[in-house]
């Protein structure tokens, strides 16, 4: 385009982009060289912010709604992936019926611009790509996610090879919960499971102290060290920040960015400070929905699945592969509630409980009434599964526990379930009819 000649061999940088769809549509020689791209067709159809700044949405610090033809907007910005502040003009450009952003970025560093003002420029920064972190992360639909967008976001504006969050586990552990890796960078978290607490012992006791870890060169600690350097060293890390996670003033882990280039290593902590308050928040959240979703779906007393459960297990199984139902009831429970209390009663509900975790631990378990209890398998052999109610037989007899049982099985799972699960519970009440004619107890009182 012919519009574009006049920049092509200027000594700033210029670039163009679309500004309705944020297509970048131009760049010039100097611009092209500073990025190291090689031509214009490396950047066709992409976004102007994800070539520019790494970034996977619109900046935060984006000025096209105040564009205007014929004005300029002059401004300063701190490019932390090329390490430069830069002088800015922005103005709207009208060519072809397409309205195009034209910014040409003149280098502060080479002009002999103030060198106070260009710190305040980068500090400025910082702020600005928090900021747009945060506003990318809260578009995401559930905390997971926002952890991920967030742990993205600062590995690209770092330009890091990987981020990572870490927990402490109940074990005393460390475990790696999330990562990010740079296109390249072999992913390690499965690696890093319940690490050890003694290899990150040194890191904890600073962040007592309200310190962080910056380590400019992986090669300064590992005389001081020793263990944290070998695990870090096969990573191939060799330089790192990382910051603590508090939670109501605890420490409950930390997260960091791996191999950030020199420069970085001045303002990563600063950044990876900002967002450490959101990406608790997140935390925070995820453990509640994981505990609204336990109560939602899980029997509080037994732990079971409930009927949701079932209904959400049900809408899963394999129609191709087979199904068998276990259809329980437990006996006595009226006469052990009246007679010694409902906590023996619960303790009832329990111990055939823990009879059905034993056979039938590796199927769907649920509790679907007040002394009702069913086990749902997908796959499993018409054989197997008589050997396994036989062998629940035996081990209710063995723990005290008597429940009725009701067996179906079909060499198909059915789209709809409710005849089969019907089938199985009449099975179950003849089993319990069987048995107050065998022993001759009032089911009335039982």
């Amino acid at each position: 385009m012919k519009i574009w000649e006049f920049f092509e061999n200027m000594n700033e940088c210029v670039y163009a982009s679309d500004i309705d769809t944020d297509e970048l549509v131009y760049m010039n020689k100097k611009a092209l060289r500073m990025y190291g791209i090689h031509s214009l067709d490396e950047i066709a159809g992409k976004k102007c912010y994800e070539v520019l700044q790494h970034c996977s949405a619109p900046c935060a610090v984006c000025n096209n709604k105040n564009l205007r033809e014929g004005e300029f907007i002059e401004w300063r910005h701190y490019n932390i992936l090329l390490d430069k502040d830069f002088a800015i003009k922005d103005t709207l450009v009208t060519d072809g019926g397409r309205r195009y952003r034209v910014e040409i970025a003149i280098d502060a560093d080479a002009a002999g611009h103030d060198h106070e003002c260009e710190e305040a420029s980068r500090y400025e920064n910082i702020e600005a790509m928090s900021n747009e972190a945060l506003r990318i992360a809260l578009q995401a639909p559930t905390p997971d996610m926002s952890l991920q967008v967030v742990l993205e976001y600062i590995g690209k504006a770092l330009n890091g090879a990987r981020t990572y969050i870490f927990e402490q586990n109940e074990l005393g552990g460390d475990d790696n919960t999330y990562e990010w890796t740079a296109v390249g960078v072999e992913p390690q978290k499965d690696s890093l499971q319940n690490v050890p607490a003694e290899v990150c012992a040194n890191w904890y006791r600073n962040f007592a102290e309200n310190r962080h870890i910056v380590i400019a060169d992986l090669e300064d600690i590992k005389e001081n060290d020793p263990l944290q350097y070998e695990t870090l060293k096969r990573q191939d890390i060799h330089s790192l920040v990382v910051v603590p996670l508090y939670d109501n003033k605890q420490v409950i882990g930390f997260y960091g960015v791996d191999n950030p280039p020199e420069n970085a290593l001045r303002y990563a902590s600063n950044i990876l400070h900002i967002l450490g308050h959101f990406i608790i928040s997140c935390i925070r959240r995820r453990d509640l929905m994981k505990e609204l979703k336990v109560m939602s779906y899980n029997d509080q007393l037994t732990g079971l699945g409930n009927r949701y459960a079932l209904n959400k297990y049900m809408s899963t199984v394999d129609e191709n592969r087979s199904l068998g139902i276990v259809y329980c009831d437990v006996t006595g429970l009226k006469k052990v509630n009246d007679t010694e209390g409902h906590e023996m009663g619960d303790r009832l509900l329990k111990n055939a409980c823990e009879s059905l975790r034993r056979v039938f631990g590796d199927y769907g378990l649920f509790r679907i009434g007040g002394d009702e209890f069913l086990a749902a398998a997908n796959g499993v052999t018409n054989e197997e599964l008589r050997e396994r109610v036989r062998l629940l037989r035996e081990d209710m007899k063995e723990h005290g526990v008597n429940m009725a049982v009701g067996e179906v099985w079909t060499d198909k799972a059915p789209r709809n379930p409710d005849a089969l699960l019907t089938e199985a519970e009449k099975l179950m009440y003849q089993d319990k009819a069987d048995y107050y004619k065998r022993t001759g107890i009032d089911r009335r009182k039982y």
